[in-house]
C-alpha cells in the first residue's frame, strides 16, 4: 500500500502531516476553512482526534482549529513522507 497516496483529512493519523491538495465545500466553508489557513498547497498536520466520531484537532502553521468530520472528509491531502529519528 502506497502510504503517501492521497486521501482526505479525516483519514490521517496523529502525528501525520499532509499537503492540502483540493477543498469539495461550498463556498461559504471554503472561505471559512481559507481565513484559517486551510488552502491548497499548505502543509496540515493531525494533532488529535476526539473519541466517538468527534473533530480533529489539526495545526496549520501556527494556527490551531478543531475541523467536523465531515469537513475534514471533504478535503483532499497528499500525507508527507515520514522523518527518521
Amino acid at each position: 500500500m502506497n502510504t503517501n497516496a492521497p486521501r482526505n483529512l479525516e483519514n490521517l493519523e496523529c502525528g501525520q502531516a499532509a499537503s492540502i491538495q483540493a477543498m469539495s465545500v461550498g463556498a461559504e466553508l471554503h472561505a471559512r476553512l481559507s481565513a484559517l489557513g486551510l488552502r491548497p498547497g499548505r502543509l496540515v498536520e493531525v494533532i488529535r482526534r476526539a473519541a466517538m466520531g468527534g473533530p480533529l484537532h489539526v495545526r496549520v502553521g501556527t494556527t490551531e482549529v478543531m475541523l467536523r468530520r465531515r469537513e475534514a472528509a471533504r478535503i483532499l491531502v497528499t500525507p508527507e513522507p515520514a522523518l527518521d529519528s
